[in-house]
């Protein structure tokens, strides 16, 4: 399966597309004002201590404080007078005002404040060095049991006396001893760094942030497979050949520079998918479809056969609808990045034989999902219910809001996604026509989004665009409804 790398740049959202034969996968969006912060150390305040929940909730400096629970602090394993294990208490290991260096493993979602652990990791191209363990262990994805023996004898052999633990991750499958060395070398000057970080920075303050987006693709990208790597910011080019050169050189013959006038999302059809991902129907070749539904709790999946009406018999119908919808399920749920509970509705089948064939199709169709996956058998109900880990914001969580006028009953897209929309299609617009300047015609919020909140992105955009941009409140466009006029 041939797989190509999509990266768009501009100055304030860079944007990362997944295409496995020709087909949009997976989608990343990062913006300079949002930056996730899953992998950041930072240094909290526990600001408050819940026996009753064996939790404690961390000050690190954002609106709402970050939970951690018991099972995630770092405390030396301590036995009770049989030898077994003895059972972590909350109020013993943490006090209120105490500092703690915290590493965020899940960004704060809806209502929900960050997830933390005092267990601190530090990523590297082929390892995560664990400072505060000692064991060594293997990424599940490497199945072969003489290479997993061959990688973790090295690393054995390779650390220092600190003893400090590794997770050999799955790119690491087939590399040679000099490049574990390198790296292993890498992440004992990075906790090196970080280790004197702790000591000097007040609470709040970040210790140790990983990678941007793109050299983090490039970083964690499984070289297996991929064919391109197509970037259409020059400097961002520059950036990933300098970076691949040092660090993943397997990597550098796949980068290539997209100069074209003609968007590069736009170019593969990665723009209509992705706003196809933001409706609740999601439409299947045979003229069956999916109801996704997206709540806080959990995720809803419902199939219909739709317009499919078969050939032979009603059971057959059924089953090649399910067959073709468990295809498309493992795509949504990488391409919308859907975690948590995920409750799966397929059509019912009677012959028992079809359900088992449907829930392998399924489960093979998530292999590669990067995401970890756990599917149950189907339930007496008829439904299948599964979870997939979940540690950043949802597609549809990044690019939409809830609408006030509907009262959070449904979504519509931020202020900051139809700015950047608006953004694009004039520089889209300006490359392919000769033009003297251009008005833009959208909603007052739009508008005001521009001129009060954004004057100096609209000032870069301008000197980009190289061309005088007006901008004009019209009273009834909604947020979504904008026009770019031409002059």
């Amino acid at each position: 399966m041939s797989e190509e790398l999509l990266i768009n740049v501009t100055p304030q959202e860079t944007r990362v597309a997944t295409v496995e034969n020709g087909m949009l996968t997976e989608i990343w969006v990062e913006r300079v004002q949002k930056i996730g912060l899953v992998g950041t150390i930072i240094q909290g305040t526990v600001k408050r201590v819940l026996p009753g929940m064996e939790a404690a909730f961390v000050d690190i400096g954002l609106d709402k404080a970050a939970f951690l629970h018991v099972s995630d602090v770092q405390a030396p394993a301590t036995l009770d007078a049989n030898g077994e294990p003895q059972v972590q208490v909350i109020s013993r290991l943490l006090r209120e005002g105490q500092k703690l260096a915290v590493q965020v493993t899940k960004d704060p979602l809806g209502t929900k404040g960050a997830r933390v652990t005092s267990k601190l990791t530090v990523p590297s191209r082929y390892l995560v060095m664990m400072p505060f363990e000692a064991n060594i262990g293997v990424s599940a994805r490497i199945d072969n049991e003489e290479e997993r023996d061959r990688l973790k004898l090295m690393v054995t052999e390779l650390r220092d006396d600190s003893q400090a633990g590794y997770i050999i991750r799955t790119a690491a499958e087939g590399v040679e001893l000099e490049y574990l060395k390198e790296d292993m070398d890498y992440l004992t000057k990075a906790w090196n760094g970080v280790k004197e970080r702790c000591k000097s920075n007040k609470a709040g303050t970040v210790i140790f942030r990983d990678l941007p987006l793109v050299q983090r693709m490039m970083r964690d990208l499984n070289r297996h497979g991929v064919e391109r790597i197509r970037i259409d910011s020059r400097e961002t080019y520059h950036q990933c050949v300098e970076f691949c050169n040092e660090y993943v050189p397997e990597l550098a013959s796949c980068l290539e520079h997209y100069p074209g006038e003609r968007p590069i999302f736009d170019l593969h059809g990665v723009e209509d998918e992705i706003d196809k991902a933001l409706n609740r129907k999601v439409l299947l070749k045979s003229g069956g479809y999916l109801i996704i539904d997206q709540t806080e709790s959990m995720t809803t999946i419902d199939v219909n056969t739709g317009g499919f009406v078969g050939k032979h018999n009603l059971e057959e119908t059924i089953f090649k609808t399910n067959l073709e919808a468990a295809q498309a399920i493992a795509r949504q749920l990488r391409l919308r990045n859907l975690g948590g509970i995920i409750i799966i509705d397929f059509i019912d089948m009677s012959v028992l034989e079809h359900r088992r064939q449907v829930l392998r199709a399924l489960e093979k169709a998530l292999e590669r999902d990067h995401a970890r996956t756990q599917v149950n058998e189907v339930s007496q109900l008829g439904l299948v219910e599964m979870t997939r880990k979940r540690t950043r914001e949802s597609l549809e969580q990044v690019l939409c809001s809830e609408c006030k006028v509907c009262d959070g009953r449904g979504m519509q897209k931020t202020l900051e996604t139809v700015g950047f929309e608006v953004s694009r299609e004039i520089i889209r617009q300006v490359r392919q026509f000769d033009i003297h300047s251009v008005t833009v015609l959208a909603s007052s919020e739009i508008v005001d989004w521009f001129t009060e909140e954004r004057s100096d992105d609209l000032a870069e955009l301008q000197d980009f665009a190289g061309v005088p941009i007006r901008l004009q409140a019209e009273q009834y466009y909604t947020r979504e409804h904008f026009d770019v006029v031409l002059q």
